[in-house]
């Protein structure tokens, strides 16, 4: 039997034994390591058998420990009495890294060593490619200016006018003390004298001399240090260009497969189910003995997504197999408010108000049951695919942002969704790349568009930066800056030559 949890993440079938000695094994991470090990779905008693056979843990003791660890969580998803793992789910990639189960997708750059060659001694005058490394893009207001200065001419040599000693420091440091009239406040036997002609000399075998230059190689020996532990910089550049090359590809990737959305009432056992087709942005209702058909449609689909998303493709009688799943239902259950412990049941529908701006985002069930029951097909149709479009909006918004809104009184919030990959391209990523190539981007606000026409509503907004220069805003023909949180919408306005 093949082991698709493993191939999936392209790794080979780990050992529970090898691995339960890693510094990131915990109980938790080693029922992931026995879900990839077996690769199929375990109870947590089989899962405590195979502790003890690997020298984990007594299966009494683990059984214990693995039912206090929380173990449905993401990665891993419960089905009855078994758990298994979503090999999709970007934690388990993580995890496979962690637990040392896959080498990491960018290799390690090389250190750049540096020859400690021999610096010169204090007898030896400074270099102006001294100066350069020691002083380039620095901070000099801590250096005495007068030893700066020293500094300069020593490495030049001859005599220098004041101004172009300064300008030469300019040139190189983010600031410093040394001013043209810095002169006038040095004490008698300093080491720099003013000549005649009003330019800068050293005074000939002043000790501060070799100070000086003492100071500047200390200085130059701790670079050189600190560059031995330094990357490769030509290698960090080629790894970040292959990752982003590999990031898009897989994006691109992720933006062919066919995706499909189920919603179906009743939810146990579905009498009526639609499905929207996400890339040709269409609907099907199918009712009763039409379901056979719904069923033959969902093997067409790359990923399927839904709220409870498995127990829905089980109750309809349709095996995923290898397919991806997208779980539409909250990722976070409850919100607790306050110290008192006081909770927030978080629900789908309130997502979808808070995502979206729909009021009324589903149907009664009472009354969807009297649709049913009484043969109103025409009725449960219609209010069935109202109710699947909310579920899209939510979907849609989820794959923009990456996150869906909670609203609910005094919170305003953000929380991550698992049905968008971080490779896909999402708001803030066409915002850079509308930022990057001067394009504007169109886009709809506020409430859910509607279906039938969801650009109807677009408007035109120019992307900048804010006053810090790092991020980027979304902003109007008059200026104001728009909540990015508000986007429902948005896509890139190619310029037309």
């Amino acid at each position: 039997m093949k082991n698709l949890y493993c191939k999936a993440l392209g790794i080979n079938v780990p050992i529970l034994q090898e691995v339960r000695d890693h510094p990131e094994a915990n109980v938790y991470t080693l029922l992931i390591v026995a879900l990839l090990e077996r690769g199929v779905p375990m109870t947590l008693s089989e899962v405590a058998e195979r502790f003890a056979e690997a020298g984990v843990a007594p299966a009494e003791s683990a059984l214990h420990s693995l039912r206090r660890c929380k173990p449905a969580r993401a990665p891993v998803y419960r089905d009855g009495d078994h758990y298994a793992l979503d090999p999709y789910d970007e934690e388990l990639d993580l995890w496979a890294f962690r637990l040392g189960l896959r080498p990491p997708k960018v290799s390690k750059p090389a250190v750049l060593r540096v020859q400690d060659d021999l610096l010169p001694g204090p007898d030896i005058p400074l270099t102006v490619d001294e100066l350069e490394r020691v002083w380039r893009d620095q901070s000099l207001y801590s250096r005495s200016a007068q030893r700066l200065a020293l500094a300069v001419l020593d490495a030049h040599g001859v005599p220098m006018d004041p101004s172009k000693v300064v300008s030469y420091v300019d040139e190189r440091a983010r600031g410093h003390m040394l001013r043209t009239e810095s002169a006038e406040y040095w004490r008698k036997g300093a080491p720099i004298r003013v000549c005649n002609d009003g330019r800068w000399e050293i005074v000939p075998g002043h000790a501060a001399l070799k100070s000086a230059r003492a100071a500047v190689r200390d200085r130059l020996k701790q670079i050189r240090r600190w560059e031995a532990y330094k990357p490769d910089p030509a290698t960090v550049q080629a790894n970040l260009l292959a990752w982003e090359r590999e990031r898009a590809a897989h994006a691109m990737e992720l933006a062919l497969l066919h995706r499909v959305l189920v919603y179906g009432f009743p939810v146990r056992s579905p009498m009526a189910v639609v499905l929207i087709d996400v890339n040709a942005h269409e609907l099907a209702t199918f009712v009763g003995p039409e379901l056979d058909i719904a069923r033959e449609r969902l093997g067409d689909y790359d990923v399927i997504g839904a709220v409870d998303v498995r127990s829905s493709l089980q109750s309809l009688d349709f095996n995923p197999g290898e397919r991806r799943l997208a779980e539409l239902g909250p990722p976070q259950k409850s919100k607790k408010l306050n110290r008192s412990g006081r909770t927030l049941k978080i629900t789908t529908a309130m997502l979808v108000r808070g995502s979206c701006g729909i009021s009324r985002p589903f149907g009664e069930e009472k009354k969807l049951e009297q649709y049913l029951r009484r043969g109103q097909t025409t009725l449960l149709r219609r209010r069935l695919e109202a109710d699947a479009k909310s579920l899209f909006a939510l979907y849609a918004y989820g794959r923009l942002h990456g996150a869906v809104r909670l609203r609910w009184g005094f919170l305003d919030q953000m929380i991550s969704v698992p049905w968008v990959h971080r490779d896909e391209l999402g708001l803030y990523g066409l915002m850079h790349q509308a930022y990057d190539r001067g394009l504007e981007i169109e886009a709809v606000i506020g409430s859910a568009p509607g279906w039938a026409e969801p650009w109807a509503r677009a408007q035109i907004y120019r992307v900048e930066k804010d006053l810090s220069g790092y991020w980027l805003l979304l902003v109007d023909d008059e200026g104001s800056v728009v909540d990015e949180r508000d986007v429902q919408l948005a896509r890139l306005v190619e310029s037309v030559c």
